[in-house]
């Protein structure tokens, strides 16, 4: 198989599972325009992911140890030390070498992810190095965590130098990168919104009963959101409708099982599915985390919508989002510190479906494999022009 059609994709996720899923899905979008794509992954593993048409390696795994997200720890919850981080880094170039990709994404960095500079700058150093330099491309959802002042020159100089495409997975009609980043201007020439990058709408089953699906994502902070919605039940205008609450893998069995003790009649709690999306269209309302997959899988399925923001340590990203779809009309949402029982059968009662005028770009995965495929073909036309002949 020709080098022009292989693509190495590179993601880390270090408490939820979002950035595998993002990743997997913009993989499964180059594997359907019939590139040979693999997907090397450095989070701890996750179940049951839709792996259609793609590789998958696993890097030594790595997570944060909470979500302050400052410092690394293996599976065996030690932190990591420089000989890990060089087996993990070897691990990653080798891999690399071995299969030689036209296309090079990786997922976050330069605008995350420092704490992976310890391999991604040798990778990009590598990428740089190859005389047939394979298209290089950033990865990013709609918000970032805006960088601190004094980083910005350090991501806008790693762009300038070895990152051909920053592709946005989002709508700027939605959400623009700007909300999030201040030095957009400086960047926008290889800037290029793809549409959202998650897996399409599900279908409606008439044979399934209405209820209400409160989620948690990949489930490792967000019992409190579980745990109020269970209070807030009995006093909703849906206290006599089923209740259907998915829990990530990453919320301990032993959280998992006391959780399905204090089950009422009528409520079901079990571990997050692969069909969420199937599940939604039915939904009464759906009551949720507002990561950017979850949040654009409800919105598409234009369901009644409650968000409740993850905003431990400083984070920002969940709540720019529910903000910004807030002022549109497109859901409620409860901020954490505001979290109480009273608060968020509120909101539920308050949720109405999304309005029938508003519509998304879900074309994510399509567009990105075009604009790479695109710039591949543009790199190889470029290194077919002969040189110019020197003058005698």
């Amino acid at each position: 198989m020709s080098r022009a059609t292989r693509a190495l994709v590179h993601v880390q996720h270090l408490l939820g599972v979002g950035h595998l899923r993002r990743a997997i899905t913009l993989a499964r979008g180059l594997a359907d325009a019939g590139v040979e794509t693999i997907v090397a992954s450095g989070g701890m593993p996750v179940p049951n992911l839709a792996l259609r048409g793609i590789d998958f390696v696993q890097l030594p795994p790595v997570r944060a140890q909470d979500a302050t997200f400052k410092t690394l720890v293996d599976e065996r919850g030690d932190p990591v030390d420089d000989a890990w981080r060089a087996r993990r880094r070897d691990a990653l170039l080798a891999l690399f070498q071995r299969l030689d990709p036209s296309i090079l994404a990786i997922e976050l960095f330069p605008f995350g992810r420092r704490l992976l500079r310890f391999e991604l700058l040798p990778l990009l150093d590598a990428a740089r190095a190859r005389r047939d330099r394979p298209v290089v491309a950033c990865s990013l959802r709609d918000i970032l965590h805006p960088p601190a002042p004094e980083r910005i020159e350090g991501i806008v100089e790693t762009v300038a130098r070895d990152i051909d495409l920053v592709l946005v997975h989002g709508d700027p009609a939605l959400i623009p990168l700007d909300l999030s980043f201040s030095a957009i201007d400086r960047i926008r020439g290889k800037l290029r919104y793809t549409g959202y990058l998650v897996d399409p709408p599900g279908k409606a089953d008439p044979g399934r009963a209405p209820e209400v699906i409160v989620s948690s994502g990949g489930g490792a902070v967000g019992e409190p959101l579980l745990r109020a919605a269970l209070a807030a039940r009995p006093v909703t205008r849906w206290r006599g409708r089923p209740w259907r609450f998915l829990v990530g893998h990453n919320l301990a069995e032993e959280r998992f099982r006391a959780l399905m003790a204090e089950a009422p009649a009528g409520v079901t709690i079990e571990r997050a599915r692969q069909d969420f999306t199937a599940l939604l269209p039915q939904a009464l309302c759906s009551v949720s985390q507002a990561g950017y997959n979850t949040a654009i899988e409800v919105l598409a399925a234009r369901v009644p919508a409650v968000f409740v923001p993850f905003a431990d340590a400083g984070e920002v990203e969940q709540t720019l989002r529910c903000k910004a779809l807030a002022e549109r009309g497109l859901c409620r949402f409860v901020t954490p510190e505001a979290l109480s029982t009273a608060s968020l059968a509120a909101a539920i009662d308050a949720a109405e479906p999304t309005p029938a005028g508003f519509a998304v770009d879900l074309d994510g995965a399509r567009k990105s494999a075009k604009l790479l495929l695109l710039a591949v073909a543009e790199k190889a036309k470029l290194a077919a022009i002969p040189p110019l002949a020197r003058e005698p």
